[in-house]
Formats: structure tokens, sequence, C-alpha cells
């Protein structure tokens, strides 16, 4: 680092030159230590200041490193004050010349600045001196600047100081002033800088502290220093009448290169009161409502005292303190003896509007008349905060002293069970500012008496006759509730009073009961946040299952009636077609229901499914004939019943197809199974060819002929031999062939056969002729 700092120091200081401008501030070495402290620094009759020292640069002639400067024209901030750095101090006048430096390896450094800093130093300038304030504040304005605001310097090394105070004698440590605000961090510009942006070999580190940054210097700048911060102020309360020891020291960082320096302005080192911060609700810090604050000067009562509110003085008021109790402007003058000199400051203080908090009480309901309950406080949150807005939750407490102590809360508001009839407990909430106010809740046992109660019932209108069934409580129960009480009060419904008083898991409006048959449940009255009674209600379920009540299905003969009955000795009958007696007579099919109701008003319901019946039609038959085994007869009809079919009248089956079916004749029948009787006989023929015969003269199949053909009157048949010869031609009203051709009896064969109906549909077969 040395190697660095010493080689751009010769490198630039080879291309710097020096000037000066009229707009740059002037610096005067020659004044002593006592001229710097009390007629620049201090200048002021209301401290005592002794033994003023100024040590500094010894080895540059007739040059000292700490002076009186005047900005002249120019812009520093200061008009004038006390210069201490860490060259000579006349190298201070701008304007800024880049790397200029000075000192001597010979001057050395301090250790009271090393202890506080944490690092070597040398090139001290130092100014101190005993000082006995008579207020009890001191505080100065100052600027430190320096040319080590260059480069990347302030990321890695910085010069410094400390402004250094402990009481005279004493052996602790120092306090420094020169630090930034709110912390214990030295100014430095280690410490206060912009973003330092790397460049060539160097790294560069960000901002720390920017808004303490004045800004970088220019070839007009009033200072030969290449940055500054903004004016900062030292400040620390002081005892009056006790002698301090102020020192006042800067120094370089190990290396004389890179000077700084502190700009102290003339006359801020002085003695003052410090009334506090302004109490303002636009800092968040106004004083209470009702309280009173007492602004303190904390000096001695043998002073000299004069009061004013809004620049008006409050005659009387002579004491080091002022209790005040509304909003104002309050300004305090000062005479301090025995310098007879003046000081005064002023303080603004606002109150905060009055929290408004209602008084109220809470009714909750008892259930064993001993005056103890359990009470959800948290009931009349808004109603004690009169809804406003802004403040915090609730906190309650058993006694005022308590609630304004902050301490013993109750734990459980919601569940809170009182230790007395009628107890007083204490609302307490604070606004955005931390204020506070309290409310009186009353803790009040309800006793209101409710009518008897009847209960209410519901028939089991279900499917299912469990004793189970819905309420409409709003409907049903409530009414009756409210009979006789005052208006505006609400009911809510719990399964049990525990739930009851605590007001947890209410029932829904439309409730299904869940104990069969007949439940207890409990209604709270609520008056807004108070309960007004709890009182049980009875709900009943009347099931209404009577016998044989089960849905029926009959037959109605077409043409007929048929009567639908059920049981006598029911309170009422509503038929569907509007009879109310317990049986009707009906000639149409149809489903019909009846509702029965008994003594209780419950109703129940049975059904008749009515079906149509009635005597088939037979309108024809299908019959498949000439195939032996495989002759059938398929029986066509209409009708709506429910049939069984038969050939002969005796046997009935299912199914109108009969297969196999012997050649003949036949009555067909269709019955109705639900007993409505038998339809009209339906004669059929079924046909078929004999498959041999034997014309022997025994008296039994002696000739060929196909039966009941007479009834097809316009049917033949020609018969064939084996070699295709015609040997008989019948009609349908012939007697059939008896084997012979032209006299003579042919012989045992096979012959064949054409059955020519009238539709020309032919049928061909073969038989056998047996001798």
């Amino acid at each position: 680092m040395k190697c660095i700092k010493t080689i751009l120091f010769y490198i630039f200081i080879c291309c710097s030159t020096f000037s000066a401008t009229g707009q740059s501030i002037s610096v005067n070495d020659s004044y002593t230590a006592q001229q710097l402290v009390e007629n620049v620094l201090v200048n002021s009759s209301c401290a005592t200041i002794t033994n003023p020292i100024a040590t500094g640069d010894t080895f540059t002639a007739g040059k000292k490193s700490y002076g009186y400067f005047n900005a002249g024209t120019s812009s520093f901030p200061f008009t004038e004050g006390v210069l201490l750095s860490t060259w000579s101090s006349k190298y201070s006048e701008g304007p800024f010349v880049r790397n200029q430096g000075g000192g001597d390896t010979s001057w050395l450094g301090d250790s009271d600045l090393e202890k506080e800093l944490g690092f070597t130093t040398i090139n001290a300038t130092i100014l101190e001196f005993d000082f006995t304030p008579l207020t009890n504040f001191i505080s100065f304005d100052y600027i430190f600047a320096s040319n080590e605001y260059q480069d990347d310097f302030p990321c890695r090394f910085s010069d410094g100081f400390a402004f250094l105070i402990k009481e005279k004698g004493s052996t602790a440590n120092y306090q420094n002033l020169a630090v930034i605000p709110g912390t214990t961090t030295p100014v430095s510009s280690l410490s206060i800088h912009p973003l330092i942006l790397p460049f060539g070999v160097f790294g560069g580190c960000p901002a720390k502290n920017e808004n303490y940054f004045e800004g970088y210097s220019s070839a007009t700048s009033p200072t030969n220093y290449s940055a500054q911060t903004v004016v900062m102020n030292a400040q620390t309360n002081v005892i009056a009448g006790t002698t301090y020891h102020i020192k006042l020291v800067i120094a370089d960082d190990t290396f004389q290169y890179y000077d700084s320096a502190v700009f102290l302005k003339a006359g801020s080192f002085s003695p003052k009161i410090d009334l506090g911060p302004d109490r303002l609700l636009t800092t968040n810090n106004p004083v209470c409502f009702g309280e009173s604050y007492t602004i303190d000067t904390k000096l001695p009562a043998s002073y000299s005292y004069k009061w004013f509110k809004d620049a008006i003085e409050i005659i009387g008021e002579t004491s080091p303190s002022l209790i005040v109790t509304d909003t104002g402007n309050y300004k305090v003058e000062i005479t301090l003896t025995p310098a007879t000199c003046m000081t005064t400051d002023e303080i603004k203080v606002e109150y905060v509007a009055k929290i408004v908090l209602n008084d109220t009480t809470l009714s909750q309901c008892d259930d064993n008349s001993d005056g103890i309950t359990v009470f959800d406080l948290t009931r009349v949150d808004a109603l004690v905060k009169n809804n406003a807005s802004g403040l915090s939750s609730i906190v309650y407490y058993e006694s005022l002293a308590d609630a304004q102590a902050k301490v013993n809360p109750i734990a459980n508001p919601t569940n809170y069970q009182n230790k007395t009839a009628n107890q007083i407990v204490f609302a307490s909430t604070t606004n955005s500012y931390g204020c506070a106010n309290y409310a009186e809740v009353q803790l009040q046992i309800s006793n209101n008496s409710i009518a008897a109660q009847t209960p209410i019932t519901n028939c089991d209108d279900d499917t299912v006759q469990d004793g189970l069934y819905h309420f409409d409580l709003n409907v049903q129960v409530t009414p009756q509730v409210l009979s006789g009480l005052p208006a505006g009060l609400i009911v809510e419904y719990y399964l049990n009073f525990t739930d009851a008083i605590a007001q947890k898991n209410p029932l829904p409006n439309v409730f299904n009961n869940t104990i069969a048959n007949q439940q207890i449940i409990y209604a709270r009255i609520v008056n807004g946040s108070d309960c007004y009674a709890i009182t049980p209600e009875t709900l009943i379920v009347q099931s209404f299952n009577p016998p044989n009540f089960q849905e029926e299905s009959d037959i109605l003969c077409n043409g007929s009636s048929i009567n639908l009955i059920v049981s006598s000795g029911f309170s009422g009958y509503l038929w569907n077609t509007g009879e109310t007696t317990n049986s009707i007579n009906v000639t149409t099919p149809g489903n019909y229901s009846v509702k029965v109701t008994n003594t209780n008003g419950c109703v129940a319901t049975k059904t008749f499914n009515i079906s149509a019946s009635g005597i088939a039609t037979i309108t024809g038959a299908t019959i498949n004939d000439f195939d032996g085994n495989k002759n059938s007869v398929l029986i066509e009809y209409t009708g709506v019943g429910n049939y069984e079919f038969s050939l002969d009248g005796s046997f009935f089956q299912d199914d109108p197809l009969f297969n196999p079916v012997a050649p003949g004749d036949y009555l067909v029948y269709v019955r109705d199974k639900n007993g409505c009787g038998l339809s009209n006989p339906f004669k059929i023929y079924v046909l078929d060819y004999p498959r041999y015969f034997t014309p022997n003269g025994d008296g039994y199949n002696d000739v060929w002929e196909i039966r009941n053909l007479d009834l097809l009157p316009k049917s033949t048949i020609t018969i064939f031999d084996r070699y295709g010869k015609l040997v008989k031609e019948l009609s349908s009203a012939s007697s059939g062939w008896n084997g012979n051709f032209n006299g003579y009896s042919l012989p045992s064969d096979d012959y064949w056969f054409n059955l020519t109906f009238e539709d020309g549909r032919i049928i061909k077969g073969h038989f056998s002729l047996k001798r």
C-alpha cells in the first residue's frame, strides 16, 4: 500500500500546479489555541474555557497545521471557523489540485485517536481544552474534507479524526462524537463515499452512507481537497457545572500523503439546551390524550426561566421544567448565572385525539342460577371500539390497574368464567401511536324467563321409517320461542347446553335429528351480543307405517270392474281420483293411490297398479305341413291379456307355436291366464301325405290319399312311376289311388307325385307301394 500511495503521489505531484482564485477560502494560521477556542469556536459567555492547547506541524518553518478560516465570497458552507489538517493549513485554500500532499515522517500521530480508530496514525493535529458548560447539551457543526477521495482509496484506507470528550480527570475512555448519526462508526472516507467503480489495477467497492457525501471537488472548488462530506453535527448531553476535557484530533493513516482536514463552524461549539425531539403526529411520537408531558431543561433552579406557548409568555411559569397538557409550540428563555448569558430552545408538542370507547354490558345465560357462567368477551369488541378503525385488538383485564400496567391480561377472553355476579372487566386498546384508553364491560347474568315450550312434532315422511326426519327450525320452532318476547331478538340452535353457552357449533336451520323419534336441542335467544335466555326444545318424529301398505298390482278384465280397498279406521282418506272413502270401484286400468292420515296428522300412501286384460281373438294360424315331423302350427291372435294356447282345449302351453304337429284337423283355443276367459275355437287343418300304402284288400291302408285335401277343392295330384310314366291323376274330391293302372295291379315300388294347389304352389314327394 505504501509503495502504491507513494508512486501515485510523485507521479501526479509533478503534473500539478498551485493556483488560487478569489472564490477560495482564506486561512490564517497565526491564531493561538486560545483565540481559536474562545474567540472562534466557542465565542460564548455561557461556558468557561480553560487550558486551550493546539499542537501539530512543527516541522515546516512558519507554517501551522491549524488555523482560522474565512469563506469570503466562496460557496463554502461555513462563513468562518477553525481548521485542523494533516498538512500546513494554508494548503487548504482552493482550488483543488489533484494529489497534492505534505507532512513529515517525524511528525507523530496520536495514541488516543489510534485507540478510537484502531489503526496507526501520523501527522496528528490536536486542539484541546477544558470546558465547563452552564447547560446540559453541547453540539457543533463540522465538515470532513480529504484528498483520500481519489481513485479507489476510499475502498482501502483513510485518514482519521475524532472529537473526544470525557469528564476532566476521569480515567474512563473518551467518547467520540464524530460518528455516523445513530451509530458508533467514525466519520471517514472509508465510511462515507459513493460507489467506486474498478479501473486499471484498482478494484472498486459499493457506496457507504452516500447520503452524507457532499460530492467531488472541481477546478473552482473553495478548498484544496478532492471531496468532502455534508455538514455533520456532533452532539452530546453534559451536566451543567461539570468540567469536561475536549480533544479535537485529526491524523494521517500511516502515511503522510493525501491529506485531510476538519472544518469547525465558528460559534457552533457552545453550550445549548435540548428540550428533546418535537412530539408530532407526523413523526409518530405525539403525546397521548389526557396525559401530561413534562418539558424539562434539566438545568439548575437558580437560573432564570421564561416559558412561552405559541409565542405568548406563560405568566408565573419560572421553573426549569414545564408540564403541558395540550398542543402548542413551547419555548423557554434561560438566563444563565453567574455568566448572565441567555440561551433558548423550542419544542413542538401535538396531542392525539381522544380514543372514544364505550362502556357496555355483556349478558350471558346461566345454566344453574349460581351467577357464574362463561363469557365470550370478544363479542363486544366492536361495541367497545365504537366501530372505530385503526385501533389495536382489545385486551381484557380483571382490574383497571392491571390494564394500565399492561399486566395479567385475561388469557382466554373467548372463554372467560366470571368470578362474581355482575363483575366488571376492563377493555384496553391502543391507537397507531401506542396511546391507550380503557372501557368497562359489566358481565351480567341473564335471568329472563321463557314460556313453557310445546314439543315440535314432524311425521317421518321418508321412505324408510326410522324415526329420523328434518325440521325447519326457523319456521317450526322460532315463532314459539319468540312468542311474547321483545322485538329484535334472534334465535340460534345448538345440540347441547355447553355449545349454547359458548355459541359454538350452531345447528343449521334445516336440522335432521340425530336421535331417533325424540331429541332435545337448545335454543339460545340473542339480543345483539347478549344472551337473553336459553331454553330446551323437544323435537319428536312420528313414524307411520300401516300394515299391508306395500304397492299392489291387479288385473282388470275388459268390461268388468274391481274394488280397491284399504283398511278402515284411519282418520282420513284421499284417493287420486278425489274420493275420500277407504275403497273405490274402478272400471279402467291405471295407477291408483290413496293417502291415509292418522290421528297425529301423519300420512301414508298406498299405490295400486291396475293392468288391463281380456279374452283373446284368434285371427289365424301359420301352418307348416307336408313336412312330416317338422309340421308346425303358429297361432295368430290379438288381445291385451297374458295368454296360454291349446290345439285341443285340454292341454295349454305358454308358446303359441306348436311342433311337431300330426296331420289332422284341430280346434285351436287361447286362454287368458288372468282368468278373463277363453277365446272362441278356431278350426285348422294340418295336411300331409302317407309315406306308403298296402293295397292288399285287408281294409287297412288300402289306398294312398291325402286327408282333408277336399278342403282345397281346386288342388290336383299326378302320380308317376319311377320312369316318369303317369299312372294316376286325382282331384281333391277323389277317394285316393288303389295301386291299379288300367285295371292291372302295379308292382311294389316307389312312386312319385306332384300336388298342385290353386295358388300354383307345388309340393313334390314320393311314397312306397307295398304288396
